[in-house]
């Protein structure tokens, strides 16, 4: 079964153990904790890095004449949820995960926020057993390739949300967390942002900073169309 994900990665592993890892969530390591298995986390948190680096030298050498800050929100949209759970789909990711029973009940196998996680967990494993080419390949074919290499300079909206009203005078933004929900390993954040103790966005995320950048999405949409 995993021959079929290895040819969908484009590598075939020398240490099959490292995928089933990338694959194996902690709801799941949780429920079979006497097997001692360990969870993807710690793939996820070295993927992160190997994915910030490749997109982050690729982005410095592909684009010379952008500033700094429209390389953070270039590599910001390009490695965002959306992404990877877009990359996970086409890699039909989800047909594969280890998930915990209540996991599964709960639709976890079509979660972003899980499918994201475990495709950088599959590029860390990658890395641990093959170098930074293996995933570095993955990234170009999947991420960098096509219109995704063009993500949009203007994707921090918080940023664009407070340029918009700082065209006038005494405009006060204020973001506030209304609630956080789920378990640790997969939280989610619901934030409201107000403009003079006024509401004019809402937006949810797995972090609060994910939340507050969708909620002043909304608000400039709502603004603009005002």
């Amino acid at each position: 079964m995993l021959s079929k994900l290895e040819k969908a990665i484009g590598y075939t592993f020398r240490d099959r153990s490292l995928l089933e890892n990338a694959l194996r969530h902690s709801s799941y390591a949780n429920e079979k904790r006497k097997e001692h298995l360990a969870s993807n986390e710690r793939l996820e948190f070295l993927g992160d890095s190997v994915l910030g680096f490749v997109v982050a030298e690729y982005l410095y050498q592909n684009y010379p004449d952008h500033p700094e800050g429209d390389l953070t929100r270039m590599r910001a949209e390009l490695v965002c949820e959306g992404s990877l759970a877009s990359v996970a789909d086409r890699l039909e990711l989800g047909g594969y995960l280890m998930l915990g029973h209540g996991e599964e009940q709960s639709g976890g196998r079509t979660r972003a926020s899980i499918n994201a996680d475990a495709v950088e967990s599959i590029l860390a494993a990658m890395y641990l057993d093959g170098g930074i080419e293996p995933p570095k390949a993955l990234i170009y074919r999947m991420i960098l390739s096509g219109k995704e290499q063009h993500a949009p300079v203007n994707s921090d909206y918080k940023t664009m949300l407070q340029e918009l009203v700082q065209r006038e005078k005494n405009q006060v933004l204020k973001y506030c967390l209304v609630s956080e929900s789920g378990p640790d390993h997969d939280k989610e954040f619901h934030v409201i942002v107000l403009l003079n103790d006024r509401i004019i966005g809402e937006g949810k995320g797995r972090s609060k900073k994910r939340a507050e950048q969708a909620a002043a999405a909304q608000g400039i949409q709502k603004l603009q169309h005002a």
